[in-house]
């Protein structure tokens, strides 16, 4: 037995003495360590495992296993060392850093015109003549190129008659607003209410007149009035003029003043003071409406109201609002032109009028059934 161990064992050192070659030494080591940093506990070195202590295809032990590795802590490299003078060194202290602005990717570019996208436009066509800038001598010469050519004198006079017939002609229009018949209890009657104008655009001359009576008996009033009218917007004109009145009791010249247009939402008014020679002051305010049942059929209603500043005995009138008139009539237009109509109409006296036709026996109120018809030319 004792010559087979002896036997055995050079085999036993030359496989062990590799294992021994390669364990690291770090006994050095934690001598260097030791003297780097002298508070530094020493740690435990373990022994290196021995040669096969586990086989292969098994897990490697844990060389450190059951050692107590609280001290095992890393060493500071600059433990004991002020640092406060260590700062980083600035890599650009003492260069001029003013010009270094980052460069501009658009610059050298124009930009207005990449503000839109290309939008094709008929200009594009390649098809398209080339256009090319008019002469400098197109912004010369004189304001009309005809002058060039013909008499000057003879063009101002064509330019002129080419104004006076498309944009200061003189036209001109009369219309009978109410030519009609009026049937009450008591008696039969007619009345009428007719308007002409003659001018351009803006100034014209207009004669209004209208009246009432009875059938076989005087006229009861009727009035005239010659005006001068100026548009002051599109749908307003001023008027003043003067108006006559006749009334079988007396007579009466007025001068006026008023407006005329149409409202908004198409209401036609007219409104006008009278001063008369004696002093008397009154006024008068109409409004009236079309209402288009159909293209042709028109029901137009209206009202008037009439006033006075003070008593005029002798023409029955007081002071106050001295009537109300309302109206309704009934059109068909067989033309703008030509229109027939039926109506009714009432009126009443109100105030001091009122009273003072009721001393004289008269009626304040009545009511009247209208056929008439409605033109112009």
């Amino acid at each position: 037995m004792r010559v087979f161990a002896a036997a055995l064992t050079p085999f036993f050192i030359a496989f062990a003495s590799p294992a021994l070659a390669q364990a690291p030494d770090h006994s050095a080591h934690q001598q260097e360590e030791q003297q780097a940093n002298p508070q530094q506990p020493r740690a435990h070195t373990p022994k290196p495992p021995a040669q096969g202590a586990h086989q292969p295809g098994e897990e490697a032990a844990d060389p450190h296993a059951g050692h107590d590795m609280s001290g095992m802590q890393q060493a500071d490299p600059h433990a004991g060392h002020d640092m406060s003078g260590a700062q980083q060194a600035d890599p650009h202290a003492g260069h001029d850093m003013s010009a270094m602005q980052q460069a501009d990717p658009h610059a050298g570019h124009d930009m207005p015109a990449m503000a839109m996208p290309d939008v094709q436009t008929s200009a594009d066509n390649p098809g398209r003549p080339p256009e090319t800038p008019p002469p400098p001598a197109a912004a010369g010469g004189p304001v009309h190129a005809a002058d060039l050519y013909f008499d000057p004198s003879v063009m101002a006079a064509a330019r002129q008659q080419l104004r006076a017939e498309n944009g200061a002609m003189r036209t001109g229009a009369i219309m009978i607003d109410q030519l009609e018949a009026a049937f009450t209890d008591d008696h039969d009657g007619y009345a009428w209410n007719a308007q002409a104008w003659y001018g351009g655009d803006i100034h014209r001359v207009w004669i209004k007149t209208e009246g009432e009576g009875v059938i076989d008996e005087e006229i009861e009033d009727a009035e005239l009035q010659l005006l001068y009218s100026r548009a002051v917007a599109p749908y307003w004109d001023v008027q003043a003029g003067v108006r006559q009145v006749y009334t079988p009791a007396a007579d009466r010249t007025d001068l006026v003043v008023g407006v005329q247009g149409l409202a908004p939402y198409w209401f036609e008014v007219n409104a006008a003071a009278f001063l008369s020679t004696e002093g008397e002051l009154r006024a008068r305010a109409e409004a009236e409406y079309d209402l288009r049942l159909t293209q042709r059929l028109i029901l137009q209603p209206s009202v008037e109201v009439n006033l006075s500043a003070e008593d005029i005995p002798e023409m029955e009138i007081g002071a106050g609002v001295t009537n109300i008139e309302l109206g309704a009539r009934l059109r068909y237009e067989f033309t703008r032109r030509f229109a027939p109509y039926v109506g009714v109409e009432w009126s009443a006296a109100a105030g001091d009028t009122r009273d003072i036709i009721q001393t004289a026996g008269g009626d304040a109120e009545e009511t009247r059934f209208l056929v008439g018809v409605r033109a112009w030319f």
